[in-house]
């Protein structure tokens, strides 16, 4: 499971990189972690950056806020659950980041965190999945999970699960209103 990533890079570089708008209320996060509000870009509004909750209330909540929430969900599950597919044509996004963390067990009670980046250091995105709902007070939330896939050769030997990275040929397709589920698929290599 991963549940820290890092987005350290400026406004102006999210910018750059990514062709959107970064409002004034973005801030560099070294520990982005599960409930925080953080930047994602959504496929229904690929032009600008939205700040939207980690981790999704499950299914059986009927729209509370538990203290639970689904952080990741496996590329390889998505075929497999109606509920994940419609997610995957209707609500995806894609999360910048330019690391994120591993935790390496050492004994039972301790593990050490490792940082995984690029080699250049340059941002990446991550294929996630959004949705949005109200709560008992009728307040509007927007939330996002992240997928994750198993671990390459360098990252397995801390943890066996990483973040679907994309590359720029796949973030326009993921973003991409004309993508069939079929091609979505392909892209978490599912």
């Amino acid at each position: 499971m991963i549940e820290r990533y890092s987005i350290i890079a400026t406004a102006e570089q999210l910018a750059d990189r990514f062709a959107v708008d970064v409002p004034d209320s973005y801030k560099q996060r070294y520990n982005a972690a599960p409930a925080q509000l953080l930047p994602v870009i959504t496929h229904e509004s690929p032009q600008g950056i939205s700040f939207f909750y980690w981790g999704t209330s499950p299914a059986w909540t009927k729209n509370k806020i538990p203290g639970e929430k689904i952080i990741n969900v496996r590329a390889e599950m998505i075929a497999d659950k109606p509920v994940l597919k419609r997610k995957l044509v209707k609500h995806r996004c894609i999360i910048p980041a330019d690391g994120f963390y591993g935790w390496k067990k050492i004994s039972k009670k301790s593990a050490i965190p490792y940082r995984f980046t690029r080699s250049s250091d340059n941002l990446f995105s991550i294929a996630g999945l959004w949705e949005e709902y109200d709560n008992d007070e009728g307040e509007m939330f927007h939330t996002f999970t992240m997928i994750t896939t198993p671990a390459d050769d360098l990252v397995n030997v801390v943890t066996d699960r990483m973040p679907c990275i994309l590359d720029k040929n796949m973030e326009v397709a993921w973003l991409s209103s004309q993508t069939n589920e079929e091609e979505l698929l392909g892209i978490l290599g599912s």
